[in-house]
Formats: C-alpha cells, sequence, structure tokens
C-alpha cells in the first residue's frame, strides 16, 4: 500500500458507498471522510475507477444502497467493505415501476 492520500466523496453520513474521485488501484488504503468529525480507513478489494462507487461498510444481500442520502438500488448479494459497488451486485430500483411500494 502507498501513502498517498486518495480522494473520495461522500455527501451524507448514511451513505453506503463513497464515488471515487480519481483512478485507485486495488488493495490501497483509503480514508474517507463520513462526515466532518468522522474519518474511516478502508482497504480497497477491487480497483476503483474515476466516478465508481464503493462500500463504506458491509452491506447486506436485499439492502439498500445510499449515495448522496438517496436510495440508488439494492445488493444482490452480500458487499463487502471495500469492494466496488455496480451492476455486478446492485439492482436499480429506481424508476421501476415494479418496485413502487416496495423495500
Amino acid at each position: 500500500m502507498s501513502e498517498k492520500k486518495y480522494r473520495t466523496l461522500v455527501m451524507q453520513p448514511i451513505d453506503s458507498v463513497a464515488v471515487s474521485l480519481q483512478d485507485i488501484p486495488k488493495n490501497e488504503e483509503v480514508e474517507v471522510d463520513i462526515s466532518r468529525e468522522l474519518s474511516k480507513k478502508i482497504i480497497l478489494k477491487d480497483e476503483i475507477l474515476f466516478g465508481h462507487k464503493f462500500a463504506v461498510k458491509a452491506i447486506q444481500k436485499g439492502e439498500t444502497i445510499l449515495k448522496y442520502g438517496e436510495v440508488i438500488g439494492r445488493a444482490i448479494r452480500d458487499i463487502a467493505e471495500g469492494e466496488h459497488v455496480h451492476v455486478h451486485n446492485l439492482e436499480g430500483t429506481r424508476g421501476r415501476g415494479d418496485q413502487i411500494g416496495t423495500k
């Protein structure tokens, strides 16, 4: 692991994911500012490209995933802290008529 400071973005303390503001290699330790008072060190399990998301906490299968304080989808399998969050482990629920009224 390097001692490079990587740039990430978490908008709300309730967010399940952070967004990478640059490409970050696999196995790097990233310090993520969860809130003004709280930061967390996370070791990335995957390479995270600019604009992509990674889990800032463990997410259980079926759990809603929050980004910018809003629900962006549901986990289709367990997602480990530091793992890339994308279409391979996230099912989008926004704009889906079949998801109205479901959690």
